[in-house]
């Protein structure tokens, strides 16, 4: 656990951070109920970071990742990235679909349908957490889908608002399927302006 981040206090840091305990145990619920099976989820690892950073977290910007971007609007604004390595999305793509191929071939259309409802569904439910904990608004745009290269994915919300704030929350979080780990990471990038909105309405600031 990292905070990185001196305009911040502890304090209001391991706000920040139980709040992405709870959207990620929210989470893991709902990814339990749409696969069908029990999912353990391990503490997840929350760090305050830059963009530059964030890359070499999820295992280096040429690591070939699928990213699921959500904008965010209402009273918090920015981005939501859920971003799972290749292997992992094409075992959480199986698991919900309920078959298994060899293979790295490319994702075919209802996969890809599929791995966007994950995320949509997911990512949904922990931002319901962080709404349903902060009394605040949320309103967040249809999922945008794309395979790449982890550096690639993180330079749209880097470009879309490096302009505000060069820090992002990463959270962390290892599920475990039976006897497969699976590694997901929920980067939440409000605005700055956004970040004292959600201590604010906790009555931190």
């Amino acid at each position: 656990m990292q905070k990185n981040d001196e305009s911040m206090s502890d304090f209001e840091f391991d706000v920040l951070t139980e709040i992405g305990n709870i959207g990620a145990g929210n989470a893991t619920t709902a990814l339990s109920q749409l696969i069908n099976a029990k999912i353990d989820m391990y503490v997840p690892q929350v760090q305050m970071l830059s963009f530059s950073e964030l890359a070499e977290i999820i295992g280096g910007a040429e690591t070939l990742v699928a990213g699921i971007l959500l904008n965010l609007t209402g009273d918090i604004t920015g981005s939501m990235l859920f971003i799972l390595e290749s292997r992992d999305a094409r075992r959480m793509v199986h698991q919900l679909m309920g078959y298994v191929k060899d293979g790295e071939e490319l994702f075919s259309d209802l996969e890809v349908s599929a791995l966007q409802e994950i995320g949509n569904i997911i990512s949904g439910a922990y931002l319901s957490a962080i709404s349903t904990l902060t009394k605040l608004t949320i309103s967040v745009s249809i999922p945008s889908l794309a395979f790449d290269m982890a550096g690639a994915i993180l330079s749209v919300p880097a470009i879309e608002f490096g302009k505000l704030g060069d820090k992002a929350l990463l959270i962390e979080s290892k599920f475990k399927d039976m006897d497969v780990d699976i590694s997901g990471y929920f980067i939440l990038i409000p605005t700055m302006e956004s970040y004292g909105r959600i201590l604010e309405s906790l009555g931190l600031r």
